[in-house]
């Protein structure tokens, strides 16, 4: 069986913070990826809960959060729908998505 390797390396300043954040996948004979920040999601079914991990670098600005939230949303409202088949739900996630984009007056990246 074939396995695939996805890692992260986390330079972090005198505070713990994170400065930089290396990508590098096993899949990609490319360079690593630059990245300024990082969230990861886990199932734990044995404990019935989600195992987070949100990283970022100092350098990160207030907005390419928002649009990095944004898009992680619209993300997970596809999945949502997909995987679930649930109409519904997914749609008033998109429409939450909406209301974010307004609020924090950014646009989807394309």
């Amino acid at each position: 069986m074939k396995k695939s390797t996805l890692k992260f390396e986390v330079d972090l300043d005198e505070n713990h913070l994170p400065t930089t954040i290396t990508m590098h996948s096993s899949e990609k004979s490319e360079e690593d990826l630059m990245i300024k920040s990082l969230m990861v999601s886990a199932w734990d079914s044995s404990k019935q809960e989600t195992l987070k991990l949100d990283l970022w670098t100092k350098d990160m600005m207030v907005n390419e959060m928002f649009i990095m939230y944004h898009q992680t949303l619209m993300s997970m409202a596809s999945t949502l729908k997909k995987s679930t088949g649930h109409e519904k739900l997914a749609g008033a996630l998109i429409d939450y998505c909406d209301f974010f984009a307004e609020q924090t007056k950014i646009r989807e990246s394309k």
